[in-house]
């Protein structure tokens, strides 16, 4: 018999506040009133309109006037590859229907964008469930099957921490956190985490919750009693996850190969992948590349080179290595000043050369003063996780709060990834692999709080995790 999604631990059914799909519509209907009520989508029209957008928003500019995927700054600078380009073609979609540049775009792209982080709460109800709601970890006597899941949910549909880069950005902060999210979710799927499996092995074909496991196990909600999973499908989704994320944010690209061995890693520490494992692996990579295809392809014809996801890391590495910018390089790359000299040296070169010049003086430069690189890479290690203030501008109590903010996720994620691999909960290898990649490439070029986004999904599970751990518990372990 199939058993309800709803049930909890004493086999009520759920209230409707535990329900994620209930959460996500009070996190997204909160967005939307943060957006109307603080009027966000009237967005500064200064240096003809860059700040709504910045490069995504010129490149969309350019699409919808009829001069293809080109000019991600002021003039006319011929095609690019600056960015992927999933969230420049949503801009000019909402740019051809409501008017480049308009507040009715805006309007839109931030409800868009408000939709995708609400959408992030049932990947965190998920992620919650299964790696410590499915074997009662932190429950701490609580009446209802799922608390961690519930409360990382609801943290993460009211957070104001969590929220703000949809209702004040136009970026793509909110769509690359939504997919990785989610990603993550099919993951832990591929893995077992939080079911009973036949055989211990990823991928095992029948999954139940068996009935000498807790109540609140089989109140998660995520496999009904005695029905199959099309695991084929589900490595078939994260390879176009994946490649949505790619076109999307490629800086999250070194988790791919780290999540896959994850997933087979109770077979790949026997020597003994299976066929199954192997084939689902292939598909992966398959749909992948079926996804990044037509943008690699049309690099090539246009741009003269296989650029797989984007080619400005030159420019942003030449950056970081210039005194002016003391190991940070927040403005534009290149002057939004047509008649710059830098300016132009990028157009007469045209960009794939002119980013391939600048990461050969960044080495050299890199290669001069190695210890100062050594610091400003310290510094932004440093700033990622301990979220160092904006420059003054005068509201001093507004930056003071939104560092505590920062620096109190920072700890409490921290802290609690700590536990989670002390406790050796299922699914702490990958949680403690995604905290080591994902920075890594901020640490080596330049970093904003921003940039931290698509790895505070798991931040708001992990803290939750740890409030409700302060009770020592033995539990149930099958390992990393």
């Amino acid at each position: 018999m199939k058993r309800s999604v709803g049930m909890g631990a004493e086999g009520s059914e759920r209230a409707w506040w535990q329900a994620p799909w209930m959460i996500f519509w009070v996190g997204f209907a909160l967005r939307v009133v943060v957006i109307l009520v603080g009027h966000t989508y009237r967005i500064r029209a200064d240096q003809g309109n860059f700040n709504f957008g910045f490069e995504a928003g010129r490149i969309a500019r350019s699409l919808v006037t009829g001069q293809g995927y080109a000019n991600p700054f002021n003039g006319f600078s011929g095609p690019t590859a600056w960015l992927p380009p999933l969230y420049p073609l949503l801009m000019a979609g909402a740019f051809k229907v409501f008017g480049v540049y308009t507040r009715g775009a805006a309007l839109a792209l931030m409800v868009v964008d408000s939709a995708l982080s609400a959408a992030i709460v049932p990947s965190v109800y998920e992620i919650a469930a299964r790696c410590f709601d499915a074997r009662g970890i932190a429950r701490r006597g609580a009446t209802y099957a799922a608390p961690v899941a519930v409360w990382s949910a609801w943290m993460w549909a009211v957070y104001p921490a969590a929220l703000q880069y949809a209702v004040h950005w136009v970026w793509e902060m909110s769509l690359t956190a939504c997919l990785f999210s989610w990603a993550v979710v099919v993951a832990l799927r591929l893995r077992g985490v939080g079911e009973e499996q036949e055989g211990h092995t990823p991928g095992a074909k029948a999954l139940f919750f068996s009935k000498g496991m807790r109540p609140e196990a089989e109140a998660s909600g995520y496999l009904s009693v005695g029905q199959p999973r099309n695991e084929l499908l589900l490595w078939f989704v994260l390879g176009v996850l994946w490649g949505l994320i790619a076109l999307t944010n490629a800086s999250l690209m070194l988790c791919l190969p780290a999540m896959l061995v994850w997933i087979a890693w109770p077979e790949l520490r026997r020597w003994r992948p299976s066929g199954k494992t192997v084939v689902g692996a292939v598909l992966t990579c398959v749909a992948f590349a079926a996804v990044l295809a037509p943008w690699v392809v049309r690099n090539v014809r246009v741009m003269g080179a296989p650029v797989l996801t984007r080619d400005n890391f030159g420019v942003e590495f030449y950056e970081s290595t210039l005194e002016r910018n003391d190991g940070f390089p927040w403005g534009t790359t290149v002057p939004l000043w047509t008649g710059d000299p830098e300016y132009r040296q990028y157009v007469r070169m045209g960009e794939i050369a002119f980013a391939k010049m600048r990461g050969e003086q960044a080495k050299a430069r890199i290669r001069a003063r190695p210890w100062r690189t050594a610091k400003w890479t310290l510094d932004r290690f440093l700033f990622f996780w301990d979220g160092t203030p904006h420059a003054a501008n005068g509201h001093l109590a507004n930056e003071f709060l939104r560092q505590v903010s920062y620096c109190f996720l920072s700890v409490c994620g921290l802290l609690g990834l700590g536990l989670m691999i002390r406790r050796r909960v299922e699914g702490a290898g990958l949680f403690a692999l995604i905290f080591l990649l994902l920075p890594l490439p901020y640490y080596l070029v330049t970093v904003q709080p921003r940039f931290r986004h698509p790895m505070e999904p798991l931040i708001a599970v992990l803290a939750v995790f740890l409030f409700r751990s302060t009770e020592k518990k033995r539990v149930e372990s099958r390992g990393l």
